[in-house]
């Protein structure tokens, strides 16, 4: 049985009473690399009920460095399953094993780039079929909150009341349909990967920008590294360290990043983590396949830059995505 850390329970990892809040938000999302065949990718559904819709999202990075997408708004009027879209998550046994499912189409993007216009992206590149397939497996301690006595005060500016993680072995299939439409071609995943789960209010709009590294070295080995600002002056720096059953808090984190030259699409990152038994530690990543996502509120509009990476720390070498949310006006 999986390690619970915090005030979770067994219950958690399925659906939770809708709130009465407009924004509230149920969301899983699941991150898988294969470094073997340098393909992985992520998957994401959030119940917004009370708005009458949920969020679906498919990335899958294939080795030649194309990137299949998938962002829908199927509609959903209650959050009793993860179940929408074509994807669907399920519970095997909790906090222990998941299984998450795909059946539909996705752009295929040969310059993943071009996400930055979506309708352009979507008009002027083929789309294939795909059927994804994966089972999730705890490979360490699930780690977070269930928010239990924090109050809501206002709702515009939440944007997880719960939250918790945990990193997990991945095996499954995605089969995507060959460009004749003759057949398909089958990618076995076999590695590793990292899964959250959230609920109540959210606005993606709510906070100003933060920094997300979820890493694997080894199935006993991995890194969740967070830099958050809530606004340009104030920041939270967190995360975790794994090792097996061990989970040590980071307490300091320092990231310098590369960017392209439009100062928003990262490319390399050095981060500089200090963990709460004092032991300092320096990874390097790499990014190997890069989508620009955005999401769009009244107005505003906030880029989410999902990078692809190969991480080192010392000897280690590993893989995973690196996040980047900044809110880039109207």
């Amino acid at each position: 049985m999986a390690t619970l850390l915090g005030d979770l329970s067994l219950q958690d990892d399925y659906t939770h009473p809708l709130g009465s809040e407009s924004n509230f938000n149920e969301s899983m999302y699941f991150n898988f690399f294969d470094r073997k065949r340098t393909s992985g990718g992520f998957v994401r559904l959030g119940n917004r009920p009370n708005e009458g819709y949920a969020e679906m999202t498919l990335v899958l990075y294939l080795p030649d460095g194309s990137v299949l997408f998938q962002f829908k708004r199927p509609e959903v009027r209650a959050n009793d399953a993860m179940d929408a879209g074509g994807m669907r998550v399920d519970v095997i046994e909790p906090m222990q094993r998941l299984r998450t499912t795909y059946d539909g189409s996705a752009v295929h993007l040969r310059e993943p780039a071009q996400m930055a216009e979506p309708r352009e992206a979507f008009r002027n590149n083929p789309h294939r079929r795909v059927h994804l397939d994966l089972v999730h497996e705890a490979a360490g301690p699930v780690y977070g909150s269930s928010g239990g006595r924090r109050q809501v005060v206002d709702p515009e500016k939440e944007f997880a009341k719960a939250h918790y993680e945990q990193h997990m072995r991945v095996s499954g299939t995605i089969r995507v349909e060959t460009a004749d439409g003759a057949g398909d071609d089958v990618i076995e995943i076999d590695g590793l990967g990292l899964r959250d789960h959230s609920w109540g209010p959210r606005y993606w709009q709510a906070i100003h920008s933060y920094r997300w590294l979820t890493i694997n070295f080894a199935p006993d080995f991995g890194m969740m590294v967070s830099e958050i600002w809530q606004s340009p002056e104030q920041r939270r720096q967190s995360g975790v360290v794994v090792r097996g059953d061990i989970l040590e808090p980071i307490t300091a984190v320092e990231i310098d990043t590369d960017f392209e030259d439009n100062g928003l699409y990262h490319r390399a990152l050095r981060a500089r983590l200090t963990l709460a038994s004092g032991e300092r530690l320096d990874v390097t990543g790499d990014v190997m396949g890069f989508i620009p996502l955005r999401n769009r509120r009244e107005g505003m509009t906030t880029h989410v830059g999902e990078g692809m990476t190969e991480f080192r720390c010392g000897e280690h070498v590993g893989y995973g995505l690196s996040e980047y949310l900044d809110q880039v006006g109207a």
